[in-house]
Formats: C-alpha cells, structure tokens, sequence
C-alpha cells in the first residue's frame, strides 16, 4: 500500500466494531491510524453516526465528534465534516440534535422508529404524534449520505478506518443501522469486532455478537481483537482456539489493560489524563509545595468535560468530578462544565444545593471557572426560547452577563489572548452574552479589546472550548487560581499538552503495532472481507 492516493481504484478500508459500547472501539481505531501513519499510509478515520456529547469545530467551522478530531489527530491529518457526518447530541431523555455534515437540522424526537425533525426553538407539530412518518426513509438517505462521505474520504487515502457505534448485534436497530453492518454492508468493508475482556463473558459476547447477525452480515466479520486483557496472554489462547473452531473466526489480537488511554471519551466520567488503576486518580508530584484541587461539577448533560484534561495533566493538579455541594469545600478552583441543557442544568444547581455552595465561594474570593454552558449559568440572566423553550429565567448572578439563545448555532476556532498568553479554542453555542461591567475580559484581541468572556472578583467565565491546552495560558491561570486560594502551588515550567497528547496516541499505535498481527489486518484493510467464512447459527431473527 502506497503512501499517497492515486489511480481509479479505492482506498483501503475496515470497520472497527463492539461487542458493547465502550468496547475501546475509538481507541482502537487511532491506534490503527496511528499505526499507519507512521508506516507511511495515508489514513483517515470515519463514523458514519455518533451519538455524544463531547464535540469539536474542524478548522472549515463543521461540528464533530471529539474522538474523530482525536483519531484524525492519530492519523496526522486536519479532522473535517467528512469523518463524521452525522452526530447526534442528546439533549434529553427523548430528544437529540441532530447535526448532519457539521451543521445542526434539528431536533430528533426519540420515538423510535417514527421520530420526527424539528428546526431549532421550534415545538413538534400536533400532526406527528399520530403520523406514522416512517424513520427508515430517513435512515436510507442518511445512509446514502454517509456512503458518499466514505467514498469521497477513500479516493482521498490510502485506507480509511471505520468505527461503529454500540454493538452491531442491536437486532432492535439493524433495519435502519447506517453506522455498523448496514455501513459494512453497503461499503464492503471487512469487520474486527472489538471485546472488553475486563468486563467478562468476551467470548459469550463475541459469538452471541456473531450469531446473531444475518448470513449476509457474517460473511463481512472477519474476526476478533480482545482489549483490556491482564495476566497470561497463554491462559487465554485455549479459549481463543475453542473461539475459532466455534466461529470459523480467528483473534486478529489481545490487547493489554493501559491506563490512562480513554482520550476524548464519547461518554462517561473520567479524564484521559492523572488516570491510575481502578480509575481513581494518578497524580505527578507538584513543582511546588502544595497541590491543586479542582472540582469539576457533573452538571447535567453534560457536554465537552474533556475541556478539563489539560488540568489533569499538570504535575500536582488533582481533578475529580462531583455532584454535592460538600465536595466543593476543599477544593481550590470549582468549574462548571458545558452543557446541552443549561436551563436544566441550572434547575439542578440549585435545587441540590450546589448553587448556593457556588455564591459562597464567590463571596468569599475563592475560584469559579464556567465554560460555556456553565459561564451561562454563572450569569444574570437567561433567555432561552430555543434548548429548553423556558422563557427568561434568573442565572446565578455572580458574573455580569445577560444571554439569550439564538437560533442558530455557533461555530468557530477562534484565536486571542488571555493573561498576557495566546490563546485559542473553538466555540460550540445558541447562547449569544451580553457581558456588563466586568472587571477585566476573558479573552481579548491583544489590543484590550474584549473577544469573550469575563472575570469579576474571582469568578471566570467563557464559551471558548480548548483554551486550557494552550500551555502559557494555562499555567498562568492557574497561578492566579493558587494565589487566589492561598496554595503554594506553582506550574511545572515544561508540561506540554500538544506532547503529553501525541505520547498517548503513540501508546496506541504502539498496543496495535505490538500485540495485534498487523500483517492479518493490512490484508483486511487491502483486500477486503475474507471469502469462505462460515455461518454461525441461528443468525438474524
């Protein structure tokens, strides 16, 4: 396989599949990106749907997952709109938005199967509740969309690795998949199945994924990768044989436990960094004499928490996620994350307590941070008629700010300077701020001017996503945070966030290139699924 594209022929390519989700199929996917990438090939990631809260705004301004921006990161190339054309964020129990080439469409009601769109700040109509608007016509168009983007990213590379959603085996949801098997299926791709060995029963689920799938399905599984194993990879392999004789399937890898390595999670709270076993946290000594406690509260959907792991990373810096007001007293810096639902996040800030524990701090000098949904909340007022449609609403208060939901959505990587150090981010939000008499800006144009945000007293707040993995302004934030806190806490002067990212995504091309038959899967990647693979009943209802 060539380093460069050329010719009619298309580029290469596999899709990474899960017995479960969070199987460690995004992390797999850029530790095969990685792996190529450095052998030379020209490689590109893809997700045909992705369901998540934590996004990125690609340098075209186009919305997409965060674990695509990371696996394009793995395959050294800019993420676009192409890698990840449909995303889904939840903004409830029963509604997401929908944001389809990087752009949002709507909302999506989650009646199944006969859901219905709806332009932002807009209500359902009366008619839908009895219209059976069948969801598969919709789905076969998105599919049509996604097998274009595929096709466009494959006359482009080399290969392009694919990542499914959840398990392919959801035989609820195979009639309108267009991420796992319908994706395979219409694209030719070979399939590796990915299974979380430390939860138990891997093999149960890796055959019970593969029979359940239909004949034509399982003539595209290729075979099996097991993550997160301990102990004696021999113990295992007599299971791997059985495995193979039961499947006609063979183990293309067993992948070994790796703290640490869930960068850009899509769900869940943890940071990629300060991770130890067990998830509890690893810590490097502080630089000076005292640590940094920072409590990152778990607002409701919560969305774009990996804007902490910069923080994490710092030697001495202890992050936790938190749902009571107690667990702020010790902490030093307190940040409210961004959120898909701040209205609703702000009803639960207050009616558990936290809101009140938040205005003490703030009275007190000691250190709030909001990032973009939680600079929102921080404010005093909100008017939303558009994420929650709850009108105007009173906001917390603590910082001058007044702000109303647009329509339309923000979406930019923006650049400035904060605290004498540039810096940038990317910005993801209705909500458009109105900042009043403040007592400095966030973010400024480098001429004094204000580009976002504000600080008054020792509450801080932005809508820029990513401006704590700017390595000058991070370190200068947080030593006004450890001043303001009375903490003999001093920055290391050498944390690199652009480093410490690239060693991680290192490590997974390392865990592929290292316990993985790379030399089985680049036949994949090259010729496609494997002719002769048997069938596995019963298969499909």
């Amino acid at each position: 396989m060539s380093g460069t594209r050329g010719g009619s022929r298309p580029g290469g390519g596999l899709l990474v599949a899960g017995t479960t989700s969070d199987a460690g199929k995004s992390v797999v996917t850029a530790g095969i990106c990685r792996w190529l990438a450095r052998k030379g090939i020209s490689v590109a990631p893809f997700k045909a749907q992705n369901m998540s809260l934590n996004s990125f705004v690609t340098r075209e301004g186009a919305e997409i997952g965060r674990a695509q921006a990371m696996q394009a990161a793995a395959a050294r190339i800019e993420p676009t709109a192409l890698m990840n054309p449909v995303l889904l964020k939840p903004g409830g129990d029963r509604s997401s938005q929908v944001v389809l080439l990087g752009k949002p469409v709507g909302e999506m009601s989650a009646r199944g199967y006969f859901g219905e769109v709806v332009a932002p700040g807009k209500a359902p109509s009366a008619a839908a509740a009895g219209r059976a608007e069948p969801y598969a016509s919709r789905q076969e168009e998105l599919l049509g969309t996604v097998v274009a983007c595929l096709e466009e990213l494959r006359g482009t590379y080399d290969a392009v690795i694919c990542e499914g959603a959840g398990s392919p085996a959801e035989i609820n949801l195979r009639r309108t998949d267009i991420v796992n098997m319908g994706l395979a299926r219409a694209a030719r791709l070979p399939v590796v199945v990915v299974g979380d060995i430390d939860r138990g029963g891997v093999f149960a689920s890796f055959f019970g994924t593969t029979a359940l799938l239909s004949r034509e399905d399982q003539s595209l599984v290729a075979g099996y990768l097991v993550n997160k194993f301990r102990g004696d990879v021999s113990l295992l392999e007599p299971g791997l044989e059985m495995l193979h004789g039961l499947t006609g399937r063979r183990t293309f890898g067993v992948l070994p436990y790796a703290h640490g390595l869930g960068i850009d999670e899509e769900d869940g709270l943890r940071s990629s960094f300060g991770t130890g076993a067990g998830g509890a946290p690893a810590v490097a000594p502080p630089h000076g004499e005292d640590v940094l406690r920072i409590a990152v509260v778990a607002v409701p959907l919560m969305s774009n928490f990996t804007d902490v792991d910069a923080l994490a990373a710092e030697p001495g810096v202890v992050v936790r996620f938190v749902d009571r007001p107690e667990e702020l007293v010790d902490a030093d810096l307190v940040v409210l994350p961004g959120t898909r639902g701040t209205v609703r996040a702000l009803r639960w800030l207050t009616g558990n307590g936290i809101a009140d524990a938040v205005a003490r701090r703030a009275a007190e000098g000691r250190p709030v941070l909001g990032i973009c949904g939680g600079f929102q909340i921080l404010g005093e007022r909100i008017e939303d008629d558009v994420e929650s449609r709850a009108g105007t609403v009173d906001g917390l208060g603590l910082l001058p700010v007044r702000v109303r939901f647009a329509a339309g959505k923000t979406l930019a990587r923006p650049v400035g300077e904060a605290l004498g150090e540039p810096v940038q981010g990317y910005e993801i939000h209705h909500g458009v701020a109105e900042v009043g008499a403040a007592d400095e800006p966030f973010i400024t144009d480098g001429q004094g001017n204000g580009l976002d945000g504000c600080r008054k007293g020792a509450v801080w707040g932005t809508h820029w996503h990513g401006s704590l993995e700017c390595d000058g302004f991070r370190r200068a934030f947080l030593r006004r945070v450890a001043e303001a806190a009375g903490r003999r806490f001093v920055p290391a002067p050498d944390t690199s966030f652009g480093e410490l990212r690239e060693e991680q995504l290192d490590r997974l091309g390392d865990l592929i290139e290292e316990h993985a038959d790379t030399d089985a899967l680049m036949r994949l990647i090259e010729a496609g699924p494997p002719s002769g693979l048997p069938f596995v009943a019963p298969g499909a209802p």
